[in-house]
């Protein structure tokens, strides 16, 4: 691994000297940009706390030696100058597993994506099978790249189900029942190379606020609408995980009392109500060939009436259940992500219905629904995410 960008080590002699004092600064503005990714100077003045002048000089010292490049942007319709990492060949790789795909992204310390892979995978797939194929794609994409294996920091993967954050293990309740048990060390394994391993909710909503062009926001719930539903949350800036890393499990609020069984062994959850699942089912009753959720998309976008009041019925489901979460953590913007954005105000309109009904009127007036602007890369993305925060813990 080379050597990650920033100032000396904690601890320099003089601590209390004006050089000592520069240092602190610029690994203040190192952490900020390792955490946050390419920030104005603005941005970077605020999330440090230091003033714009000490934030200016020390960006023209760090980009005369390299550590950071410029350029420039326009900001809130002013210009500003964008500060970012510069590339020290040091590889952060992000893998997205889903029902049908894996998903790869290489990206340097400056939040750049130096190239990005998707691999189909049959529906049922043998979980180690597929990760021994993805491994072998990592490695011709960083031989296609020139890079070594030392240059990797690590791998973050992204599985669509809770994981225990103390093991690395992929706990019941996934929608893949096959990752059901799947553990860090088996990933390392396969990869060979350190793993750490994330929620795909959790990735999306990470993704999104160091990637997405809702960078820096600091209080956000990122809802993902598929074959299960689940939320990452981002409160003060920062993911939260919970005690056990097992934290927005939307899809498991029970809204039907005396709905059906869900899987997860409670009565009436979301996800029995509003997935893409129970669309299609529904959707599907009387037809003579399966409905699959393009065309779900394709109808909806068609204005096709069963699909409009499924798709609002689900939606309003959703929408109570955001309210509810909205009512304790105060979110600035919702973000849903899945294979039916596509959609747009006809999903959005019943989700901002139900958060009306069940948020109480000054925060479903102030919290803003939209969609992903990731689209389909925001856990992939998350997870390089993950990688490149993880660089930062590593220096201590």
């Amino acid at each position: 691994m080379t050597a990650t960008p920033g100032p000396h080590p904690r601890g320099a002699r003089n601590p209390g000297s004006q050089g000592a004092l520069r240092h602190l600064n610029q690994e203040r503005l190192v952490e900020f940009l390792l955490a946050n990714g390419p920030s104005t100077q603005a941005e970077l003045a605020r999330g440090t706390g230091l003033s714009t002048a000490t934030v200016s000089n020390i960006v023209r010292d760090m980009a005369g030696k390299g550590v950071v490049s410029t350029s420039p942007v326009t900001s809130s319709g002013r210009r500003a100058l964008l500060v970012q990492l510069a590339d020290t060949g040091d590889v952060a790789v992000g893998i997205d597993f889903g029902r049908r795909h894996v998903r790869i992204v290489l990206a340097t310390l400056g939040y750049e994506v130096t190239a990005e892979r998707q691999l189909a995978l049959e529906p049922g797939y043998d979980v180690m099978t597929a990760v021994r194929e993805t491994a072998g794609l990592l490695d011709a994409m960083l031989a296609e790249g020139g890079h070594d294996r030392e240059s990797v920091l690590s791998v973050g993967v992204g599985i669509p189900g809770p994981i225990d954050r103390r093991t690395g293990t992929v706990l019941q309740g996934a929608i893949l029942p096959e990752w059901v048990g799947i553990t860090r060390r088996e990933l390392e394994q396969a990869f060979r190379f350190p793993v750490v391993v994330g929620n795909d909710a959790n990735l999306g909503a990470l993704g999104e606020v160091t990637w997405g062009a809702n960078r820096g926001v600091r209080n956000l719930i990122f809802v993902k609408i598929g074959t299960g539903i689940g939320a990452g949350l981002i409160l003060n800036g920062q993911p939260y995980y919970g005690y056990l890393g097992i934290t927005g499990e939307l899809g498991h609020t029970p809204v039907a009392e005396h709905g059906v069984i869900c899987r997860c062994g409670n009565r009436g959850c979301l996800e029995t109500v509003a997935s893409t699942s129970v669309m299609i089912e529904l959707l599907g009753r009387g037809s003579s060939s399966p409905v699959t959720t393009a065309d779900v998309l394709r109808r909806g976008l068609e204005r096709d009436p069963a699909v409009i009041r499924v798709v609002s019925d689900a939606g309003t489901a959703i929408g109570r259940a955001i309210g509810n979460v909205a009512n304790v953590i105060n979110p600035e913007l919702v973000l849903v992500g899945g294979p039916l954005v596509g959609l747009g105000d006809t999903l959005l309109d019943p989700i901002r219905l139900g958060i009306q009904h069940n948020a109480i009127p000054v925060i479903a007036g102030t919290t803003r629904v939209s969609v992903s602007s990731l689209g389909d890369r925001a856990e992939s993305l998350g997870a390089a995410a993950l990688v490149i925060q993880g660089a930062l813990a590593g220096e201590d």
